[in-house]
């Protein structure tokens, strides 16, 4: 009897057991900590639903649970925002510096290979697809650039050990997809620059603006501005690239702040979020001139603007240099500017 009594002890020790490693499998222990932190949360995200605000102590530490189905998620600490990888069973711990988010971005646990392997990849992405010029090169050079980048993604992730082959599936579906959506918007870039050069032709007088709201005080116009080149910026505060342009239109403000060049931020956010608008160019501390455009859409539609940040060059007359100039970050635009005249 005794040695029935034992084995059914050990058999339900064993149950135990088992039933508490299942029950630890059906969510993701998240925890962390977070220097310089930016908010008091964290938010979950993937696509545009949100999944769960995550509270951030005081000394930026953080942990909590996620059920989730298997895939990638995005977390927005109030400024920035990175993609990570969860699965259920994962206990991942993070910790990063917001000043540098991917660069300082650390795992351990499980589920770290392959968030380690995103964020190698969100670096080498930021690189490799930095140069906005190569859409402006012939097709065969353009694809030949676009196959080196995918190279590149494609090295890193056959050097990264120990990936499930259904996440190696999803990055490898994810490289075509660059592939084709960097096609798509070569072919659509093009077909709208050659629209633009017979629609909006370079010495054609620029449409214009009246009257916008300028941060400084005051109101100005297009006409305001004659006399100077004027680069126009169109943005937004929720344009994710519009935001990540603003560290070289600074660095572009500053070299060339002594020419004869007015650099303009327009925003052409809603009318109810203005106070966002004062509020992050006060936070961000943009320089140049900045404008709110107040729901005025007229500029945007004279230019044909499908997307944006959508930057604009004008001569001193006012006339049109280019209706889809080059981006700050292109690493040719100093260069062009000079060349243009600047």
């Amino acid at each position: 009897m005794k040695k029935w009594y034992c084995l059914g002890i050990v058999a339900l020790v064993l149950n135990l057991h088992t039933f508490a490693q299942k029950a630890t499998t059906d969510y993701v222990r998240l925890s962390g900590k977070i220097i310089e932190k930016n908010s008091d949360s964290l938010l979950v995200f993937k696509g545009r639903t949100k999944i769960k605000r995550i509270n951030v102590n005081k000394d930026g530490s953080f942990a909590d649970t996620l059920r989730v189905k298997e895939g990638f998620y995005g977390i927005f600490d109030g400024k920035e925002q990175g993609f990570f990888y969860f699965k259920n069973g994962y206990n991942l711990k993070i910790t990063f510096d917001t000043k540098q988010w991917d660069e300082t971005m650390e795992f351990k646990g499980e589920g770290a290979i392959p968030n380690k392997y995103l964020f190698r990849k969100a670096l080498y992405s930021e690189k490799a697809t930095a140069d906005k010029s190569i859409f402006k090169l012939d097709n065969d050079e353009f694809i030949k650039r676009i196959d080196e980048i995918v190279a590149g993604y494609q090295k890193i992730l056959k050097e990264t050990k120990g990936l499930d082959a259904s996440f190696i599936a999803l990055e490898e579906k994810d490289f075509e997809d660059f592939k084709k959506s960097s096609v798509d918007r070569y072919n659509k870039t093009t077909g709208l620059k050659k629209h633009q050069d017979k629609i909006l032709p370079k010495g054609m007088v620029s449409p214009k603006f009246v009257n916008y709201e300028n941060y400084n005080g005051g109101i100005t116009s297009l006409d305001d501005l004659k006399g100077k080149f004027v680069y126009i910026d169109l943005w937004a505060t929720w344009c994710g690239p519009c935001k990540k342009e603003i560290p070289f239109l600074k660095v572009l403000e500053k070299e060339f702040h002594d020419q004869n060049i007015s650099f303009v931020s327009i925003s052409v956010d809603r009318v109810k979020d203005h106070d966002k608008w004062k509020k992050m160019v006060g936070d961000l501390q943009l320089t140049g001139m900045q404008l709110f455009a107040n729901g005025d859409s007229s500029f945007e539609k004279a230019y044909e603007v499908a997307g944006i940040p959508r930057f604009i060059l004008l001569d001193p007359q006012g006339n049109i240099i280019d209706p889809d100039a080059p981006r700050p970050s292109d690493e040719g635009i100093k260069k062009w500017l000079k060349e243009v005249g600047v």
